[in-house]
């Protein structure tokens, strides 16, 4: 612990599990209530990173507010063709 800056994390596995999580969440969000489950993926994304896996959790967090995004396109050209 006496060369570890003290802002820096290490990774555990729950930081690992909410990353994955994050993962899952995106790409439900593309197919059912894309703002719940995006959300919900852009919120686990970010605690995966806080809690030390990074860049992963950031790249989580992005995907859940890809597939929030897509997933509401894609309902939007659902609903109006």
């Amino acid at each position: 612990m006496a060369d570890m800056p003290a802002t820096a994390r290490p990774r555990s596995s729950a930081a690992r599990v909410c990353t994955i999580l994050a993962f899952v969440f995106a790409v439900i969000a593309i197919f059912f209530l894309p703002p719940l489950f995006g959300l919900v993926g852009l919120i686990l994304g970010i605690v995966g990173a806080v809690l030390g896996d990074k860049p992963l959790g950031w790249y989580a967090a992005a995907a859940g507010v890809v597939g929030a995004v897509l997933g509401m396109i894609i309902g939007y050209a659902i609903l109006n063709s």
